[in-house]
């Protein structure tokens, strides 16, 4: 095919479950608020993005308003909307439409749409029922994902091109994030109502994680066809292990990338493909190329020189080489953990009693055998026995059986004093455990990217990471310590390592953290990264304007 060029795009939408400040469940909220306003603010593009208003959402609160969006009047819920529009999502043997109403806001130059829709205002929780849910319907258990999930996706999917037509807009590119929005590239373009409209509108999907579990796939195949309009030959075209694979959906119709250059090639060139159920090998197959694009950081959302920001109780500026006050925080941490204390959104199990100049290893996150948990667990017990000098400090919520075991060996004899959980999740405290830490661990089986290690590095806690996926991007005795078998003794021994280090003086350490925030300001920063994306966009336009 002959090379053509194209512009670099001008009007871009984002479709997405999650953003930053307005609804979130992981990373991909803070990927899409960075890369939409890096992209306003640097690439000088119109951006704007479309998610649903789940029941938690205070639009109104949040400044949006009612948009003039729609051709008719009618109820969702209890309130009438006007002007409103009806979306098709039919269902096998059933012909049916969902009304939808929008909200418009604004943030930080970036067009924010939120979709008033029956199917999201009765929803606590992004992707998974709450312990409220639980409690009002006994099959809604707390952490399932809800079970209209599959026409959820596509009500975001349909109603984001709806939104755009009614508004008379074409954007060149249309990014879509995850599987949540995966089919949307397949239904621009096979879809009679949108065929013509969208013919020169580009697409990219970003594979957020590829993990069993993440694709959003359906495995009612009559179901899949009807409620997304789709030709049976695409369902048909589009299954992994018996499943319409909304990735595989969209790889005719988009460019594909994922959030790591390493993730990626393990994807399509190895074992852990596996994880998938095979998708980068099918994709690979097909002739499909899976791009890699590391995820970037914006350093200004977690620089410690500003602590009232991140509500830290001392500054300290890194790249300065000034940390005293990051010594002051640890020791702030641990004087409130040196006894059981209420917190306002997390339980505490266990204290911390030994002296600030014992190292302090720190977990912030989901607490899941993907994140290796179980791992940890098995090390810190290890170490606990032996008696070794250190003390650790782990922050989450997740799998209840990880919760428990953290609970009663923070509390045992062997783990009092050494060992603190934090059970729940405050943003303010998560920065707090960053900020104090001198160690900070990453045992994840399989990471796409990663952004705690980012988050870590910028205040100052090293990360020790399984050297898999984005986690490459950890520089082995440069920027933090990485060790390559998935196993308890594998990171013990990294662990061991930090400690050799730590034991070395502060010197020794401070030049890694130097190195560690000097190497994000220079490849990892969002300004960066966004260039790889307009490429990508440019590629992807290309294609539909051939």
């Amino acid at each position: 095919m002959t090379e053509k060029t194209v512009c670099a795009p001008k009007n871009v939408w984002m479709v997405t479950r999650e953003y930053e400040g307005i609804a979130g469940a992981g990373g991909v909220k803070d990927v899409c608020r960075q890369l939409a306003e890096t992209l306003v603010q640097d690439a000088h593009c119109s951006v704007s993005v479309v998610l649903p208003r789940y029941g938690f959402i205070d639009a109104a609160g949040l400044g949006f308003r009612l948009a003039a969006i729609g051709d008719r009047s009618g109820r969702i819920g209890a309130r009438r909307y006007t002007p409103l529009f009806e979306v098709d999502m039919n269902y096998s043997g059933e012909e049916r439409r969902e009304p939808v109403a929008v909200w418009q806001g604004e943030l930080g130059g970036v067009r924010l749409y939120l979709l008033e829709a029956d199917r999201y205002a009765t929803k606590r929780g992004v992707y998974t029922y709450t312990e409220e849910d639980e409690q009002e319907v006994e099959w809604q258990h707390r952490g399932r994902g809800h079970l209209d999930y599959f026409a959820m996706n596509v009500l975001l999917q349909k109603a984001a091109l709806d939104v755009m037509m009614f508004l008379g807009e074409r954007p060149d590119l249309i990014h879509c994030h995850d599987g949540h929005a995966a089919i949307l590239p397949a239904i621009m373009k096979e879809n009679g109502g949108y065929r013509s409209y969208f013919s020169r509108t580009g697409a990219v999907v970003t594979i957020h994680n590829a993990g069993q579990g993440y694709h959003q796939e359906v495995n009612d195949l009559d179901f899949a066809h009807a409620i997304t309009g789709l030709p049976r030959r695409v369902i048909d075209d589009s299954l992994l292990n018996g499943s319409f694979d909304p990735f595989l959906a969209a790889s005719g119709y988009s460019v594909l990338n994922t959030v790591s250059g390493n993730y990626a090639v393990e994807l399509q060139q190895s074992q852990e493909d596996g994880r998938t159920g095979w998708l980068g090998h099918t994709l690979s197959a097909r002739g499909i190329a899976l791009f890699g694009i590391t995820n970037g950081i914006d350093p200004a959302s977690f620089d410690p020189s500003r602590p009232e920001i991140l509500h830290l109780p001392h500054g300290f500026n890194i790249r300065k080489h000034e940390l005293s006050g990051k010594r002051a925080c640890k020791e702030a941490m641990l004087h409130q953990l040196s006894s059981v204390r209420i917190w306002e959104r997390v339980r505490q199990y266990g204290v911390l009693s030994g002296p600030g100049t014992m190292p302090l290893f720190t977990f912030v996150g989901r607490l899941t055998a993907q994140k290796g948990v179980d791992i940890l667990l098995e090390a810190l017990f290890e170490f606990l026995r032996d008696e070794a000098p250190l003390q650790a400090l782990v922050f989450g919520a997740g799998e209840s059986g990880l919760e428990r075991q953290l609970e009663r060996l923070s509390e045992s004899e062997r783990g009092w004093g050494r060992l603190c959980f934090l059970k729940g999740y405050d943003p303010a405290v998560a920065n707090q455990v960053y900020a104090a830490g001198d160690f900070f661990l990453i045992p994840s089986r399989y990471e796409p990217c990663g952004l705690t290690d980012y988050i870590a590095q910028l205040l100052g806690n090293l990360p020790i990471v399984h050297r898999v996926g984005g986690l490459v991007k950890v520089l082995d005795g440069e920027t933090g310590f990485s060790y390559i078998d998935n196993s308890a003794d594998s990171l013990a021994g990294a662990m061991r390592r930090a400690m050799g280090v730590y034991a070395g003086g502060p010197e020794a350490v401070t030049r890694m953290q130097v190195a560690a925030v000097e190497c994000i300001d220079r490849e990892h920063t969002w300004k960066t990264v966004m260039g790889a994306y307009v490429q990508l966009y440019r590629e992807s336009m290309r294609r539909w304007q051939d």
